[in-house]
């Protein structure tokens, strides 16, 4: 995904986005790893595994989803001042094709960032043999929450 390049306000956003990843459980769970951090960009990847799989044997739609929803959300807390946590206040995904592959790489771009509201856009791509195809797209819009007791940032 090409896109604009922003300034981060906080100097330390990836180590606080790696930390932040750290702490989820929901990743964790579905063996998803972060594999790069940069100011408004953020891909994550995860493996084929059996227990994430529907009936067909595809890569449960869900968690495509999830994977590329905290893509997306990670994309934007990247540009977010150090002291605020992120929440995904609403996504779209459109399913482009079978989640079928060895491996999947969710990538989470920022469009607009905002002080309080940011859009993400991002990608799914499944990766075969070495081959990638693009299974699912996402519009994600995200708030940046200050001083909320019970999240962290």
């Amino acid at each position: 995904m090409a896109g604009q390049r922003f300034e981060p306000r906080d100097p330390d956003f990836a180590a606080r986005v790696r930390a932040s990843f750290e702490r989820q459980g929901a990743m964790k769970t579905i063996g998803a790893t972060l594999a790069s951090v940069e100011a408004g960009r953020v891909v994550i990847e995860l493996p084929w595994a059996q227990p994430l799989t529907q009936q067909h044997g595809f890569l449960h739609a869900g968690m495509v989803a999830t994977a590329l929803d905290s893509a997306c959300g990670y994309a934007g807390f990247s540009l977010m001042p150090a002291d605020a946590a992120v929440l995904t206040i609403e996504y779209k995904i459109n399913l482009l094709a079978p989640a079928q592959g060895q491996r999947f790489r969710m990538e989470g771009l920022v469009i607009k960032p905002g002080r309080t509201v940011t859009v993400a856009e991002g990608k799914a791509f499944a990766i075969d043999d070495g081959k990638e195809k693009l299974i699912a797209t996402m519009g994600c819009t995200l708030m940046a929450v200050f001083g909320r007791d019970g999240i962290q940032h």
